[in-house]
């Protein structure tokens, strides 16, 4: 017997068509009573169920920025890491365009996960206690970093990781200035409500293709155009120590860096502790650790560089669940 998907996608060619369909699950998964237990208040809230984002600029000071562009000078002069999976280079210019992993392998980075704030907000969003799914520095330098086609990451994560439900917010801090030429983040507003299935049967060890260019996974132009129509398409722009944090199924894509200025942005994703990944959904075989973790699944906790932030109310209460 097959198993049943309450996602479907990865279809084959030859399958009958599925139209986009009403997501099946909360956006906020806060039950009622713990809804306000957390930074966010009604406005943003509701806000991040509206849009499926949301957009905070400069959360950090450039100068917390910048210790991640002396680990990425210093990852770049390390032969065995950059001949490593974790290290994807540009298929253009060869340059390194993300690194994987990022929290086990940088303590600067490890601590900014833990931050307070944005685990407060994730916690609240989340209804639960989380740990970080994937982490990645992507890079984008002055004319030549190539583009990431639309897609949902959770179409990704559930096919090809096993995420069972679109419980999971990405978070993405702006190392560098993102502005309109140098291929900023673009999204589509309200398309984190329907679930958009794909067409093209996932090969083996696709990862290593899908890394550098995003060709599975796509929505077809018409659901595209549909979804586009309807929310318009944004793209936060602004300045290094910016915040966007994202639901997992919100069509994004990035166009070329066609300007002289490097695009640089830290990304780490944030999954419920009851959330965590089964076998794929539609791959024959499960990616790397370093891409979805299975093995170190326990909650995050609080750094201590901010405890007057935990003693003012950040920390939200230890949910159990929506």
């Amino acid at each position: 017997m097959s198993r049943y998907d309450p996602f479907p996608s990865r279809l084959k060619e030859s399958d009958e068509r599925i139209n986009p369909f009403v997501r099946l699950d909360p956006v906020i998964h806060s039950r009622n009573e713990f809804r306000w237990h957390g930074p966010l208040d009604e406005v943003a809230l509701s806000r991040y169920e509206r849009d499926g984002f949301l957009w905070f600029e400069g959360f950090f000071n450039q100068e917390r920025m910048a210790p991640f562009f002396t680990e990425l000078r210093e990852m770049a002069q390390d032969s065995e890491l950059m001949a490593s999976d974790q290290v994807i280079q540009d298929p253009a210019s060869g340059d390194i365009r993300s690194v994987f992993a990022m929290h086990q392998i940088s303590e600067h980075f490890n601590r900014l996960t833990r931050d307070p704030r944005i685990l407060g907000m994730v916690r609240q969003l989340l209804g639960s206690e989380v740990y970080i799914h994937q982490s990645r520095i992507n890079d984008k330098f002055g004319f030549e970093g190539s583009g990431f086609n639309w897609h949902s990451d959770f179409e990704t994560w559930h096919s090809e990781d096993g995420m069972p439900r679109m419980r999971a917010v990405s978070a993405s801090l702006m190392l560098t200035d993102n502005n309109e030429f140098n291929g900023p983040l673009m999204l589509i507003p309200g398309s984190h409500h329907y679930f958009v299935p794909c067409f093209g049967e996932t090969p083996d060890l696709h990862w290593k293709d899908s890394l550098k260019t995003q060709r599975l996974g796509v929505p077809d132009q018409d659901a595209l155009a549909m979804l586009a129509n309807r929310g318009g398409i944004e793209a936060p722009k602004g300045p290094a120590g910016s915040l966007l944090l994202f639901e997992c199924n919100t069509l994004h894509a990035s166009n070329k860096n066609m300007s002289p200025w490097p695009r640089s942005n830290l990304f780490f994703v944030y999954n419920s502790i009851d959330n965590t990944l089964e076998s794929p959904y539609a791959a024959e075989s499960q990616r790397p650790e370093f891409l979805a973790t299975r093995e170190n699944t326990s909650p995050l906790t609080m750094h201590d560089d901010f405890p007057e932030l935990a003693s003012q109310g950040v920390e939200p209460l230890r949910f159990r669940g929506s």
